[in-house]
């Protein structure tokens, strides 16, 4: 059966595990710990190009459609024995096995309109040179936030960005 893949091109579907796991100590606000013994809240990101989600936390249950993206960031809001319920993005819902999430942190850059770029820059200071503009959509890998900064980078760029540009870190968190 062949189907559109979430930011991606046609994939096959068929059927995977997935998993996840947590490198920073950071817990949401209103977190609960769960069963693994992490917060959910939290975010993380998917270890492979071909991540099925489903409709329950069963392999019984349909795919609803498979993520083609390595890296991409999916926030956890639930958890059932080894499956994990992840919202991405766009809001989008479902559920993936724990072995194909990892906690390795990144964030999708995210602006008001498609059009507008995201400033990098050299500092976490706005007075500083901008070393990159970022298009909506680019992910990149978060390698410290504080203080309402996050240091990122990816294919061709690194720099410092406002924490507020990101969706894949909380609001005020610290990543380390």
């Amino acid at each position: 059966m062949l189907a559109l893949g979430r930011f991606g091109g046609v994939v096959v579907l068929s059927a995977s595990v997935l998993g996840a796991s947590l490198s920073t100590g950071f817990a949401a606000k209103d977190s609960v710990v769960t069963s693994s013994g992490l917060p959910v809240p939290r975010y993380v990101s998917l270890k492979s190009d071909h991540v099925n989600v489903r409709a329950g936390p069963t392999k019984d249950n349909d795919v609803a459609w498979v993520y083609t993206r390595s890296g991409l960031p999916v926030e956890i809001t639930a958890e059932f024995e080894n499956w994990r319920r992840v919202r991405d993005s766009e809001g989008s819902e479902g559920w993936v096995y724990h072995s194909l999430l990892s906690g390795r942190r990144t964030a999708v850059i995210t602006m008001k309109s498609k059009d507008e770029l995201a400033a990098l820059y050299e500092r976490a200071d706005p007075t500083s040179s901008v070393s990159a503009r970022l298009q909506a959509g680019v992910v990149a890998q978060v390698k410290r936030c504080a203080a309402g900064w996050c240091h990122v980078l990816g294919n061709g760029f690194d720099g410092w960005i406002e924490q507020q540009r990101l969706w894949g870190v909380y609001a005020d968190e610290k990543v380390d």
